[in-house]
């Protein structure tokens, strides 16, 4: 059975969104003087990230809104009681650092590229349309996908099957002809396989000890390994050599 179709994740997986978020954050907090309260800078940056995780946990299970994960991201960071505008202002004045550190990986453009002509491309991200389509604009992709489909909009949020359906059916295209490639093992990785989607994780970092993959999901390091198995989806037939 032929992949038609790939759709893609955005945050770590088409954009740099570690190396924007880390960077932004350090200038940020270093125009806000907000660095002294720290041993050393990494360590304000990883309380940022260790409540940004926890805050978007609560938005995909429904616990908060889009916005209010991004309130409370502020607060519960600060420690300080803030009103909706205060930490609205506070967010957009981090935004403008990390927008600053925008970029592509290095092996997006080739594998779009390689696969323009083959495959049909969409994306789906637990994040917001307003934010995606801007970023994707930004970043010169945004005409590359016949779709931009997002969480804060569907009302459901990967790794909820209904998410990955509902870009399938945009498609029109049944699970097991549609791929989808994703940085989290278990939102993007899990989610697309128990959909029925050839599921790729892309591992940019070496998150977990190489293990066999069960049928149906691939693992890889770089993109450029990307058309090899959508050339030869191994789900109804030979085990892959991918891991």
């Amino acid at each position: 059975m032929s992949i038609r179709a790939v759709v893609w994740d955005v945050d770590d997986t088409l954009f740099d969104y570690t190396t924007a978020d880390r960077e932004g954050m350090r200038s940020h907090l270093a125009a806000e003087g907000l660095l002294d309260g720290y041993g050393r800078p990494e360590e304000a940056l990883t309380r940022w990230r260790e409540v940004t995780d926890q805050q978007w946990a609560r938005f995909s299970a429904g616990e908060t809104t889009f916005e209010g994960q991004r309130r409370d991201r502020v607060r519960v960071f600060l420690d300080r009681e803030m009103t909706d505008a205060e930490a609205d202002a506070w967010f957009q004045r981090y935004i403008g650092h990390y927008e600053a550190a925008w970029a592509l990986f290095p092996d997006v453009l080739p594998v779009l590229d390689a696969l323009a002509a083959s495959h049909r491309h969409a994306v789906l991200s637990n994040s917001s349309i307003h934010v995606q389509d801007r970023k994707l604009r930004f970043l010169g992709v945004h005409d590359r996908f016949e779709t931009i489909l997002c969480a804060a909009e569907l009302g459901v949020s990967k790794p909820q099957a209904a998410a990955f359906l509902a870009a399938c059916e945009f498609l029109a295209l049944p699970p097991h002809e549609v791929a989808y490639v994703g940085d989290h093992p278990e939102i993007d990785g899990q989610g697309a396989a128990d959909a029925g989607l050839l599921s790729v994780w892309i591992d940019r970092y070496g998150g977990a000890a190489a293990v066999d993959l069960p049928s149906g999901r691939h693992r890889i390091a770089t993109l450029a390994e990307l058309p090899a198995i959508l050339m030869a989806d191994t789900r109804f037939g030979a085990q892959s050599t991918f891991r």
